[in-house]
């Protein structure tokens, strides 16, 4: 019996599933660490696990490793420690360290985590990235701009899922966000060099070092457009066949990047851009889940639980290597505005015309205030063996679908 502790700072939806899956794997004993009180938890999720620490804040490694020693003193010694969101990666790493618990360590988590460092270790192993500099004085910004032209990003350096992401086509808009950027005494921020071309994931599986899965998904468009332009209704792709000419740089360039971080054993995820001349550029790289319902797209594709895959993997370093059967894609719902949703137009056409290649959703509730994300207020998942028939499926949802949104009184 493996005795496993999860550090989830909120028990929402999303993290939920994942406690679940680790909960249920059979010789895993599963704690969690969280905020959230234990009578707020759910029944379901309450008879699964085996402890309950609260914590102020989860992302202290102090309250993080106290709350395992007193896991420890209750269930016996936690020999795996983990967790699902961006932002806990370092944290988990250093108490891994100061316990001596297995797992990845510091420098590989501040190598994945902090976006300048990830750039500078890439480049120095000859991967293929983005020119970048972490810029904390306006000289530092104009000095970079002038050297590689506009447009750039601006990012904060341990950014995640392109939250405070900005690009700055002209000279007004740099003005603009330096303005805000100094409203932020003390902040670095990462600036890069924009890439263009087609962007896609490259999520996978590392074992001892070796790359042993990966899955291969195409965005319509872009994040980064998603984010300038909240309206726009967009597109998760997983192709049914990843191994052609189109996919063959990065599942050379993915591994080595992975390497050159110093990941190991891990489920990660990486977003890279598909050059016009044909040749790749590594964007970002994750070492935890991939979020945006891509989790569970992979495991529709490959015909699997990938809740499980993941726990499995990461408590108790087991995995089976799954084959990819389907073409998978999720459509995400946007309304106009902010606001709360009033209504949801043209459903009825899609359920007809789609049938039976609907296989997962979340639709807006009337009410229901609007996201704050870049995932929207619902999102229509389709598969079927066909890449062009899952295409031409997400085309009718996005071109069909109307979220309506009425601003507040």
């Amino acid at each position: 019996m493996v005795t496993a502790a999860f550090v989830a700072p909120f028990l929402l939806e999303a993290t939920r599933r994942f406690v679940l899956s680790a909960a249920r794997v059979p010789g895993v004993r599963l704690a969690v660490v969280t905020a959230t009180p234990a009578d707020r938890l759910d029944p379901e999720l309450r008879e699964a696990i085996a402890g309950h620490w609260q914590v102020a804040d989860a992302l202290d490694p102090q309250q993080v490793a106290d709350a395992v020693r007193g896991l420890g003193a209750q269930l016996g010694p936690v020999e795996r420690l983990v967790g699902i969101l961006e932002q806990l990666q370092v944290p988990l790493a250093q108490v891994r360290d100061a316990l001596g618990i297995p797992g990845m360590d510091e420098e590989t988590a501040r190598n994945v985590r902090e976006k300048a460092r990830m750039k500078t270790v890439l480049g120095r192993a000859g991967v293929p990235c983005a020119r970048h500099r972490l810029v904390t004085r306006t000289e530092e910004a104009i000095d970079f701009l002038e050297l590689v032209g506009l447009p750039v990003v601006a990012k904060p350096p341990d950014g995640a899922g392109a939250v405070a992401t900005f690009r700055l086509d002209t000279w007004a808009d740099v003005d603009a966000w330096l303005q805000m950027a100094r409203g932020e005494a003390g902040e670095a921020w990462l600036l890069e060099e924009f890439l263009t071309g087609r962007e896609h994931t490259f999520d996978s599986v590392t074992i001892d070092g070796e790359t042993v899965f990966s899955s291969v998904a195409d965005y319509h468009p872009t994040p980064l457009e998603v984010l300038r332009n909240p309206w726009v209704q967009w597109q998760v792709v997983l192709p049914h066949a990843v191994d052609g000419p189109e996919y063959r740089e990065i599942h050379r360039v993915g591994p080595a990047a992975l390497a050159a971080l110093g990941v190991r054993t891990s489920i990660s995820h990486m977003e890279w851009f598909a050059r016009p001349d044909g040749s790749v550029a590594i964007s970002e790289v994750g070492a935890r889940p991939p979020g945006a319902q891509l989790a569970s797209m992979i495991g529709l594709a490959h015909d699997v639980d990938f809740f499980d895959l993941w726990a499995r993997l990461m408590i108790l370093e087991e995995f089976t290597r799954p084959e990819r059967s389907w073409a998978c894609g999720t459509a995400y719902l946007r309304g106009l505005g902010r606001g709360r949703v009033r209504g949801v137009h043209g459903l009825e056409e899609v359920w007809r015309e789609l049938g039976d290649l609907v296989v997962d959703s979340r639709l807006p509730r009337p009410g229901a205030p609007s996201s704050t994300g870049y995932e929207g207020e619902g999102f229509i998942t389709v598969r079927h063996r066909d890449t062009d028939v899952v295409r031409e499926a997400l085309d009718l949802i996005v071109s069909r679908v109307r979220v309506e949104l009425v601003e507040e009184a």
